[in-house]
């Protein structure tokens, strides 16, 4: 695969990992960038003994699992010669899932209309934990319309909470969710199979060269015909 520009090996999260992990996500994510993937989360966890696991996506959100396997073929022997864990550990790379880690402003951008729980790292007017619905995202900070309210005077109440004080976010699985994540899926199920076929020029050509009788015989394309058939 080709390697990707500078512009995506950059790492533009607004989550940070510490200790062990932040050693993990600063050897492994210009790995993914140069593979054409990005770093969403690392986490080690004492799951099986003790499991990192690492959740990547490509640019545009999705990540197969024939992707999974690829970014782990690729990281597996850069953490064995880097070795940033000094323990028997599983490696498990994962993709985001529907109800996924927003850890860039893209994320929350294409959260909005969607119920998000947020964490800040501080209090912010008195709590640390949001629910809520996103109403809109700009550069410095993400406003939400909380899930319930206690009175008639808060329905209008919306919070504006500040990039650099969230130290957790995610979506949350609703069916309104479910079902915007399978209608995209079919509309990229669908923009695959536009991508592959034939352009109108393609076609003309393959017409014309059937008309002239010069299309390449099937033999003739790979080159397998013995001598003296």
């Amino acid at each position: 695969m080709t390697a990707v520009s500078g512009e995506m090996i950059g790492d533009d999260r607004l989550i940070r990992e510490s200790g062990i992990e932040a050693r993990v996500a600063a050897i492994i994510a210009p790995v993914l960038g140069a593979i054409g993937y990005r770093l969403v989360r690392v986490r080690m966890t004492a799951q099986e003994g003790a499991t990192l696991q690492i959740m990547a996506e490509r640019p545009d959100g999705t990540m197969s699992v024939e992707d999974c396997e690829e970014v782990s073929r690729a990281l597996s022997p850069v953490l064995d010669v880097e070795d940033p864990i000094d323990t028997a550990y599983q490696l498990e790379i994962s993709s985001p899932g529907i109800d996924r880690p927003l850890v860039r402003k893209s994320d929350f951008a294409a959260a909005v209309g969607h119920l998000v729980k947020i964490e800040t790292a501080e209090p912010l007017e008195g709590r640390k934990r949001f629910r809520g619905f996103v109403v809109e995202s700009d550069e410095e900070t993400v406003t939400i319309e909380p899930e319930t309210v206690e009175s008639e005077e808060d329905e209008a109440f919306l919070y504006g909470i500040p990039f650099l004080a969230i130290a957790e976010a995610r979506l949350v699985l609703t069916d309104e969710l479910v079902r915007d994540a399978l209608r995209q899926d079919k509309e990229e199920r669908r923009q695959r199979k536009r991508d592959r076929r034939p352009t109108a020029s393609e076609r003309a050509a393959l017409r014309s060269s059937k008309e002239n009788g010069t299309e390449r015989a099937p033999d003739e394309e790979t080159g397998t015909q013995a001598e003296g058939e």
